[in-house]
């Protein structure tokens, strides 16, 4: 089995949950389920944010001009159905279900054509970042693949590569010219790191603040804040699976 994870980081006007989810910065969307077909996709969320923000995330999935997933440039005419699930002051549950036409092209679509059928779904989307996690049989290609959503996004996105690996073996066994353990951080993330850090964005007081950085960089505020929340968190993952303890043997009675 194989992982590939990348990010897609959206221009404004270009995906209308990366707009909202912009207007909201706190909010969060995952996936809990995805499933795909060569005619249908469908799929259920779990939102986080505040009542306001959940409100107009709720009606950009009902949007008659969103289809969840799609990067058709214009609407592809598809049959969608979008229902709550559940909701609470600071959850909500959708369940999204929509019908290919011959224009509509999304990431599981291209992911099926290329990498072929028993694939699982992973998806984080955060401001204008949207995190995709895809298992796979490993018997596809995915550099076509990744060129086929390359051209589908077309100007309205960048591509951030962060994982090729094989998803069982020794860790940082290799899995290909752009392979890397889990627990590895992306080149350009070791970059934004490695930047905070030679010019005391982590000093107390900060020397320099993430919009200065993000000028330093030449990168946009919300990439650079998106880069260090994740290096972050995979450090501070790696950093509590080193120091938890072995458990003692159980003692022979």
């Amino acid at each position: 089995m194989r992982e590939l994870a990348f990010a897609l980081e959206y221009e404004p006007g270009c995906n209308e949950v990366a707009d909202t989810l912009a207007a909201h910065p706190a909010a969060r969307i995952r996936s809990l389920s995805l499933h795909v077909t060569d005619e249908r996709l469908w799929r259920v969320d779990h939102a986080t944010g505040s009542s306001a923000a959940l409100d107009a995330i709720a009606a950009t999935f009902r949007d008659a001009d969103y289809y969840a997933d799609c990067l058709a440039d214009e609407s592809c005419n598809a049959t969608q159905t979008t229902r709550v699930l559940d909701r609470t002051d600071d959850t909500l549950v959708l369940y999204s279900d929509w019908t290919r036409t011959p224009t509509c092209a999304s990431v599981p679509h291209l992911a099926r054509d290329h990498l072929g059928d028993g694939l699982l779904f992973d998806t984080r989307h955060e401001g204008r970042h949207y995190t995709w996690r895809i298992i796979h049989s490993g018997e596809g290609d995915a550099a076509p693949f990744f060129d086929a959503v390359d051209d589908a996004v077309g100007d309205c996105a960048r591509m951030e590569m962060l994982r090729t690996a094989d998803t069982a073996g020794p860790v940082g066994a290799s899995g290909g010219a752009n392979a890397r353990a889990p627990g590895d951080l992306s080149a350009e993330q070791e970059a934004a790191l490695r930047a905070a850090v030679e010019h005391g964005y982590y000093e107390s007081p900060r020397e320099v603040d993430v919009g200065d950085l993000a000028d330093h960089l030449d990168v946009p505020r919300s990439t650079l804040t998106y880069r260090l929340r994740r290096a972050e968190e995979v450090l501070a993952k790696r950093h509590v699976a080193a120091e938890r303890p072995t458990q003692d043997p159980s003692p022979t009675l």
